[in-house]
Formats: C-alpha cells, structure tokens, sequence
C-alpha cells in the first residue's frame, strides 16, 4: 500500500493566545471542560488555520457574497489559490448568474486540530486598567479584567497526500503539490500568533509525526504532560506496531522537558528542525513516485 497519509502532533508552550465573546468586563479565554470539572484553554482550529494562512500570504483567495454569505468566489480554482487547495471550500452561484444555482464544496485535505491545553486553567485573572491615558486629562478611569492562562498545548495537523492539487479535472504539477505541503510544514514550524498586543510563539517543543499507509492520526488525543514530562510510555506503544515505527520522526527541544533525555532515548529523538526536515523529504519521495 501507498504511504499516503500524513500526520504531525506538536506540542507548544503559550499564553492566553485565543478569547471568547466575554461577560461584562471580564474577557473570557475559550475552553473546554473534562469529566472532572477541569476547564482547559484551546486554540480554535479556526484560529490556527488563520495564523497558518496569514502567515503563508495565502490569504489571496477572492470571495464574494452574492449568495448572501461571504464565501469564496466561484472563480477561485485549487490551481490558482492553495488556500482552498489544502483547506478545503464552499462555493455558492447564485440563480441570479447565468447558471442555474447551487453549491460546490471540497473537503480539507489538510485537517488542523484545536490546540488544547495540557494543564488546567486555575482561573487567574489580570486586572487592567486605562490610567496612564485617563491620567492626562484628569478623566476616570476604566477597569477590566482578562483571564489568563500560561500552558502547553497540543495539536495535530493531517494531510491526504493524495488529494492535493486534484479537484475533478483540474489538477497541477508534482512539484507543485510538493511544494504547496512543504511550505506548509514550514508554516507549521515557525508558527506564531498575534493577540492582544503580544507575539506569541507556537513553535513546537516537541514534534512527532510521519508519513504512513493509513490516513489515521495516531498521535492525536494521546498527548499528555505530567510534572513537566511528556507521556512516553503511552507513545513507545503507538509506534510499536511496524507499519508506524519505521516511519515515525519525533523531535524535542532540549531542556525544556524534564524527561527529555529519555524521549531522545525511548522514541530516538532528534531536533525538532531535523524532523520537520524529514518530513519534507517524505513529501518529496512521495511525489517523485509518480503519485
């Protein structure tokens, strides 16, 4: 079988990186909450995919709302846009155009997460204030509050290798397709955030991914960190299967984990830049086989 299907789950340290609507004067951080009552911030996988876009200068594609909806344009194609190459689109025409109406829709090919939390949020607060402004003219001031939370999250990004640049009878080069998913695990890689005034830094710490016969994202939903050390036993089983050990890559950065020498020794870590290397030279070996 076609190794086809690839995975990566990072893991990143980050704080108060996305917020909900809020209540009264309290900005409220968006979370989840688990059977036993823990709350655990998230990153929306629309606010990911966002970052992700903004930071590739994909954000080029044309939308319009004819339909009554903003949506992309019916005139963006997959060979134009890698936006909605990779991510996917709904594209309405209206019965008011020439043709005779209706939706056209593309499914992800490239499937991002939420990135979830892995400690609990203890909710901590900010108190905020305006006074160095309302200072200079003798005015009162204003007062707010922000709940914060500082944590590793968790995320995964998969992608069908072999739906990229195919959409019915458009379809575009090899080296275009490798190119389009190599950039985006660069993307990946660097990944930053801008919120509230401040850079946030969503390069991953710890990476573990590969490409594989089955489109299953193994490492997703299996991350966990406990006294500052990543869940390798949970991990060394996943990967002991042969069809996923011979082709899993993990990366750690070193010095930040407390187990991080035996993660370097248990799953043969290396840098967290070599795998993304390696993975990118997985993308190109599979669309050098003729794919």
């Amino acid at each position: 079988m076609e190794r086809k299907g690839l995975t990566v789950t990072m893991i990143f340290l980050a704080e108060s990186a996305n917020y909900g609507e809020g209540i009264g004067n309290i900005t409220t951080l968006k979370k989840m909450s688990r059977g036993t009552y823990e709350q655990y911030s998230y990153i929306s996988r629309q606010a990911m995919r966002y970052n992700i876009i903004q930071q590739l200068e994909w954000d080029k594609t044309p939308v319009d709302g004819k339909s009554g909806v903003v949506q992309f344009a019916p005139s963006a194609t997959i060979e134009d846009y890698p936006e909605i190459d990779l991510f996917g689109y709904m594209k309405t025409t209206s019965k008011a155009d020439e043709q005779k109406g209706g939706a056209t829709t593309r499914s992800a090919v490239a499937r991002l997460s939420n990135a979830i939390a892995l400690e609990p949020y203890q909710s901590d607060l900010e108190f905020l204030t305006n006074m160095g402004m309302a200072k200079r003219q003798n005015l009162e001031n204003g007062i707010a509050q922000s709940e914060i939370h500082r944590s590793y999250y968790t995320y995964t990004m998969s992608i069908d290798l072999d739906r990229v640049g195919v959409d019915g009878e458009v379809e575009i080069s090899q080296e275009e397709k490798a190119e389009r998913v190599k950039a985006l695990l660069e993307a990946l890689c660097y990944l930053y955030r801008d919120i509230k005034g401040r850079r946030e830094n969503l390069s991953p710490l710890f990476v573990i991914g590969g490409r594989y016969e089955r489109k299953n994202p193994f490492f997703e939903n299996r991350m966990m960190i406990k006294k500052n050390k990543i869940n390798v036993d949970t991990l060394k089983e996943i990967i002991e299967d042969s069809g996923i050990k011979q082709f899993t890559y993990a990366g750690v950065t070193t010095g930040i984990f407390d187990n991080d020498a035996e993660i370097k020794q248990a799953l043969s870590a290396e840098t967290v830049g070599s795998v993304f290397k390696c993975l990118k030279e997985e993308v190109d070996a599979y669309y050098g086989e003729g794919n």
